[in-house]
């Protein structure tokens, strides 16, 4: 991305990337009457030969089971596969499109299988419109090193988005909710393209805020290598340098259109 110097090239590059179909067919999985994600053809017939909980149907794969215990069940053949990601003992929600809830299954195997997440993104601003950034951590398993929006994290299993929200702001930025000046809504981004291990679907919902004049961030959980306030010019050159995770960049890109600086 470092050849796209022009705002409207890089910014359209991102969108393109962003919205990406699976690089091999796949087709759905499905939990009771309720889609909830994808796998690649080859992928279940391993599945049933294995004898796990899942047929195949018309154009598609059914988990037999109902309950929790057959998405673990899955969860684990992957691992034991090395098809899953790095294991987390983190349980994040199964849901269909509509956002409906169907069961709970662990962080890692959510890519192989499809399954859609859902995160959290806090824009963080100072008093005088400069934005807060953070470096990821350069031992994390997505992006180490890249740039990333003040907050961001996935939505868990037992977790609705506010509590999401008040969880990642600690825990990334040592910060609680109502520290925060002006908190508000900056809508919602989707993205859609394959990663090493499978598919990604992620819906995220994005807020920003101000934070007071004094409030310097400080990481609580290892997960960020620290922490940097641009102005916008610097925020912009940064994006096109391509110094970002892709949905910071597009969140961050947002931002700056609503707000621009102050």
């Amino acid at each position: 991305m470092s050849g796209l110097t022009n705002e409207t090239d890089w910014l359209a590059a991102l969108r393109v990337r962003a919205a990406q179909p699976p690089l091999r067919p796949r087709e759905p999985l499905r939990l009771g009457s309720a889609e909830i994600g994808s796998i690649e053809p080859d992928m279940g017939r391993r599945m049933v030969e294995a004898g796990l909980p899942l047929r195949a149907t018309a154009n598609a794969w059914q988990i037999s089971s109902h309950d929790d215990e057959a998405l673990a069940d899955l969860a684990h053949w992957l691992r034991d596969q090395g098809l899953a990601s790095r294991w987390r003992d983190e349980l994040l929600p199964v849901t269909d499109a509509a956002g409906q809830r169907h069961g709970a299954i662990e962080r890692a195997a959510v890519r192989p299988l499809g399954i859609t997440t859902h995160a959290v993104h806090l824009v963080g601003r100072h008093p005088d419109g400069r934005f807060w950034v953070q470096q990821r951590a350069f031992d994390k398993a997505t992006d180490p090193g890249l740039w990333d929006t003040l907050v961001g994290g996935l939505m868990s299993a037992d977790e609705d988005v506010p509590k999401t929200l008040e969880r990642e702001t600690w825990e990334e930025a040592g910060l609680h909710l109502t520290e925060l000046d002006q908190l508000r809504p900056l809508g919602h981004l989707q993205i859609r393209r394959p990663v090493d291990e499978g598919y990604m679907v992620e819906k995220a919902s994005l807020f920003q805020a101000v934070l007071p004049v004094r409030a310097q961030p400080a990481n609580q959980d290892g997960e960020v290598a620290g922490f940097a306030c641009l102005d916008a010019q610097a925020l912009r050159a940064q994006l096109a340098s391509g110094r970002f995770t892709l949905e910071a960049a597009l969140i961050l890109a947002h931002a700056l259109e609503q707000n621009g600086p102050r």
